[in-house]
């Protein structure tokens, strides 16, 4: 995986320092003669927004229903839609680089791996991943198939992520983070919107129309079309990728009480995918196979909610979800039913409830393919059902607030689960607030640890079989966390959180004779960390946002198995990442990002520095047109190695593209 004339990058101060100052002179240096914040294609860019504004940006993922992030008692981050557009990134998994806490990886053109505080992997199954409310994980894997979450960036309204378990509200799953992925309404996308894309790596094109029907329905249709290129390999490379994706969103307002929204997408793609097969025949290791292989995804979506009166309502959605996962290791066909409802309202003055019932069918069918052996039916239905309940206490009007709430949960793997929590949020001054959360969590097996076996090679016998355990129980965390966000300035914010994770029975292997592995509840410990963002608007016309993040995992497995210690050494100590953004003119925009990741030393991939650099200019308030350069300080970098994961791992490249964005 490694070139072998490319030397790493190696992390320190004086280089960030150096590579910093760099870009801000060169990006200072027209400064003088600015104009006002440029012309933008959407409302509230982060030019326009102060400080308190964005603190002040309503989240609902936290406690199902509006609150401002100020007021959070999480470790939460809102990616707005201007930190996407400036940010210069093409995808969901780059947009999730500009939080904290989280790690994301790319394994080759269409996959990647992605995990909240540890636990990284191609499917990393502890982070609950939603789309306007509608889970997209995987219930054979417990992961997510980054791939074919292929939403529209442009109509993306925010992305709420919060590092920590969300168990109590969201259910199994959320056990070190909830990403909520929120679109616009059909009423803030009007009018028609066409963007393309040429680059080294990557082209594209998306078409979008919004319209209405009276006064009280508005709708958006759209289509969208990806390509990306082989990426690098030393042998030669098959992970080109392509895929195209419709859909739809209607939001109606049939009264003053009553709201509708009823939305839907259709995703197709193909990639070209290249395996290496263990064999049980000469030459007795394994064996390279190339293969283009389809992936297929469709949603419908419908939710209705309704005013009851004053800090009063209730809402009731229901999603239809369908997934077809088909490539040589792995052939998956999900359709998931869910239906869930919620009711929030005061009980007396300065409490309220927050209260529902939920239930979900995953209708499964995994067939077997040249490496994975199903080894009971081939389809399954898996029933889950759901009941929480959250209690808000204002212990001291706009001071002290108490969030205590559970939610139990009956899967047909574990049985009855239960997820409590208790949250407390001071607001010390204006300016400034503390908080701190006791929360339980869980993770509940997948079909694909509890019924499925799957070849594997690189094992002493050159091959062998990971074994799937049918009396699995559930992984299970404690977790402590505090934080604390200043406002010190009008123009600097700095959000400060900790945590220690305590788990137990967590999922590991132990050997099982002649080569063969199986997974067990044998591994348990614990991690803790630090994560800072800072928001810093050092004049009207040039800002910086930064974070880092630190991470220690502590994690015991029996002797004679390595389980923990390639968990531990397989996700960064170590994040940074800083930003400039600048506008240069009125119409004329300039934009910096570094990062450095830290490496990870049980796959042998080294800590790499890259940088992103955007220009952008809006010669109209209608047209944009940008160029972007990403992963530049070097030619190739690995990302992420694991055997887990059984198809060929490429390097990210250095890449160049121009957009164009038009609407009328």
């Amino acid at each position: 995986m490694k070139s072998a004339v490319r030397k790493p990058y190696v992390f320190s101060l004086p280089l960030v320092a150096a590579v910093a100052w760099s870009c801000l002179v060169l990006t200072a240096a027209p400064l003088a003669a600015a104009e006002s914040a440029p012309a933008k294609l959407d409302a509230g860019g982060l030019m326009e927004l102060s400080i308190e504004d964005l603190m002040s940006i309503e989240v609902t993922s936290l406690s199902k229903k509006p609150q401002k992030l100020s007021d959070a008692a999480a470790a939460i981050f809102v990616i707005t839609q201007d930190d996407i557009r400036r940010s210069g990134i093409t995808s969901i998994p780059e947009a999730l680089r500009l939080a904290p806490g989280i790690q994301v990886a790319k394994l080759n053109q269409g996959r990647w791996a992605i995990s909240s505080r540890g636990f990284n992997s191609r499917f990393a199954n502890k982070l609950l991943v939603m789309i306007d409310g509608r889970t997209v994980y995987s219930p054979t894997t417990n992961g997510v198939f980054w791939e074919l979450q292929d939403v529209v960036l442009e109509d993306i309204d925010r992305i709420e992520v919060i590092r920590g378990p969300g168990g109590s509200l969201w259910g199994a799953n959320a056990v070190n983070g909830v990403i909520n992925i929120l679109t616009k309404k059909a009423r803030d996308t009007q009018g028609f919107m066409a963007s393309g894309l040429v680059g080294t790596q990557e082209s594209g094109g998306t078409l979008r129309y919004g319209g209405k029907i009276g006064q009280d329905l508005q709708y958006r249709v759209y289509g969208k079309y990806r390509n990306f290129d082989t990426a690098f390999h030393p042998l030669g490379a098959h992970d080109d990728w392509q895929g195209g994706q419709g859909g739809f969103r209607m939001d109606w307002d049939a009264s003053t009480r009553d709201s509708f929204t009823l939305s839907g997408d259709y995703f197709k793609g193909e990639a070209g995918q290249q395996f290496q097969i263990p064999t049980r025949t000469p030459p007795r290791f394994s064996r390279t196979e190339d293969a283009n292989t389809t992936q297929e995804h469709n949603n419908l979506n419908l939710r209705w909610k309704r005013q009851l009166g004053q800090g009063s309502d209730l809402a009731l959605q229901f999603y239809w979800d369908r997934t077809n996962f088909n490539d040589i290791t792995f052939k998956d066909r999900v359709n998931t039913y869910d239906l869930d409802f919620q009711h929030r309202f005061p009980l007396i003055p300065g409490q309220e409830i927050v209260w529902g019932l939920g239930y979900r069918l995953m209708a499964m069918e995994a067939n077997n393919s040249t490496t994975t052996t199903i080894l009971t039916s081939p389809k399954k239905d898996l029933s889950l059902y759901t009941v929480f309940l959250q209690d808000e206490i204002q212990l001291i009007k706009e001071r002290l607030a108490l969030t205590v709430g559970a939610k139990i949960l009956h899967n047909e793997y574990t049985g009855f689960e239960y997820q409590p929590s208790a949250r407390l949020h001071w607001t010390v001054t204006p300016t400034q607030s503390a908080w701190l959360a006791v929360s339980r969590a869980v993770k509940t097996p997948g079909r694909f640890e509890s019924e499925t076996s799957v070849n594997i090679f690189g094992t002493p016998g050159g091959f062998g079989q990971l074994v799937s355990n049918p009396q699995l129980r559930s992984e299970r965390v404690v977790a402590y966390e505090i934080g604390y966000r200043i406002q010190p300035i009008d123009r600097f914010s700095l959000d400060l959180a900790t945590f220690y994770n305590t788990y137990t029975r967590l999922l590991g292997t132990q050997s099982v004779g002649r080569g063969n592995v199986m997974f067990v509840n044998n591994m348990s410990g614990d991690t803790y960390g630090l994560e800072a963002a800072i928001d810093w608007r050092m004049l009207d016309w040039w800002r910086f946002r930064s974070s880092y993040s630190y991470l220690q995992m502590i994690l015991d497995s029996p002797f004679g198995t390595t389980t923990a210690g390639t968990t531990t050494a397989s996700n960064p100590q170590n994040q940074f990442s800083i930003r400039s953004i600048t506008n240069v003119t009125k119409n004329v925009e300039f934009d910096a990002w570094l990062r450095y990741v830290g490496p990870l030393a049980a796959q042998n991939v080294p800590g790499y520095t890259t940088m992103d650099l955007r220009l952008g200019w809006s010669p109209s308030p209608n047209l944009e047109l940008a160029l972007v350069g990403q992963n530049l300080l070097d030619k190739m970098h690995p990302e992420f190695f694991s055997r887990e994961v059984q198809s060929q791992l490429t390097e990210v490249q250095r890449s160049i593209y121009g957009k164009v964005t038009w609407r009328w």
